[in-house]
């Protein structure tokens, strides 16, 4: 097939300054503003964990940096999927992954879900 360069997208090569997000930041701020703004419930512990559920209650999203059992398994990030119908599923994220990543992830997942 052939295109002529006019119709082809510009190439798009951000600059490194641009690429600050694909590096973790070791924060949980970027999802936690998303779900509060979402208007999840959301609750620290004393531990400094923070554990998240959708209104409908089919979403959780827990932030584990001081979760033992966790850092075993090497996640801080752990989201748990009940659909109305059929099963569960999770996706757990790393110490890192950014977390801009994560909140990229939930928002997708959300503005999709029919849940």
């Amino acid at each position: 097939m052939n295109a002529s360069a006019a119709l082809l997208p510009a190439a798009v090569r951000p600059t490194v300054e641009d690429r600050n997000w694909l590096t973790s930041d070791h924060c949980a701020g970027p999802v936690l503003d998303l779900l509060h703004a979402l208007g999840w419930a959301v609750v620290d512990t004393p531990e400094a964990n923070v554990h998240a559920t959708s209104p409908d209650g089919h979403v959780y999203v827990g932030w584990l940096p001081e979760d033992p059992t966790a850092w075993k398994r090497h996640i801080v990030w752990h989201v748990r999927v009940q659909p109305t119908e059929g099963e569960a599923w999770v996706q757990e994220f790393g110490l890192h992954t950014p977390s801009k990543a994560v909140a990229g992830f939930i928002a997708t997942l959300v503005a999709h879900s029919p849940y």
